[in-house]
């Protein structure tokens, strides 16, 4: 399904988390996306919600497509702009490292909602346990992306994870040269690049709770 000029991106300001890697990789394939911010306020007033299948954010229209759930949207997009592998086999292994990183973005969120205050320090200490594991996999493929010789949905995916852990710790890639290439890599990409520094992208808070 082809996508069209400008797919709308709608989204509650207290749900940001998983917005980042949809808006990356748009920008990076040069698609025009339209963002609707809806206030808490009229989140919280319920008729919206019970529109969304899952009763979550963020909700993503390309002309009549509805999709909600933020890695349904990532696949989408990886179809549409040649971004999940050149064959069944690295669709399958782009599926498999997608997984790995939202099982890490699982155990952020978990972080960053309810365990900030008193579990940052344990946290940040197993987070080589995670992040090794991408590093050892990216270091046997030798391309520097997750899977194959191009850039996947998956790595957009890790790259804005990646950044988040960057925030909450700026020595959390130095042990780890194939992420920390990944990162410098994707952020040196030109229209990555525009997209981090401009003010609209800024001001989204990384957390909706702002914590980071």
């Amino acid at each position: 399904i082809p996508l069209q000029r400008s797919p709308k991106l709608v989204f509650a300001s207290a749900f940001p988390g998983r917005l980042g890697a949809i808006k990356i990789m748009l920008a990076d394939k040069g698609q025009e996306l339209k963002v609707v911010l809806v206030s808490m306020e009229e989140w919280q007033q319920g008729d919206l919600k019970a529109t969304c299948v899952f009763g979550q954010m963020p909700k993503f229209e390309d002309g009549d497509l509805v999709l909600f759930q933020s890695n349904a949207i990532l696949r989408h997009l990886g179809r549409n702009h040649g971004a999940y592998g050149k064959d069944s086999r690295e669709a399958s292994l782009i599926d498999m490292m997608n997984d790995g990183v939202e099982d890490l973005r699982s155990k952020y969120i978990k972080l960053i909602y309810q365990e900030y205050d008193t579990g940052k320090q344990a946290y940040l200490k197993d987070l080589p346990n995670s992040l090794c594991k991408f590093e050892t996999f990216m270091a046997k493929t030798n391309s520097g992306f997750l899977v194959g010789k191009e850039l996947s949905f998956a790595d957009y995916n890790l790259f804005d994870l990646l950044l988040n852990h960057l925030v909450l710790c700026p020595k959390s890639l130095d042990n780890f040269p194939k992420l920390n290439d990944l990162v410098k890599k994707m952020s040196a990409r030109p229209k990555v690049r525009a997209l981090l520094d401009s003010e609209a992208f800024k001001k989204i808070p990384i957390n909706g709770n702002g914590k980071q």
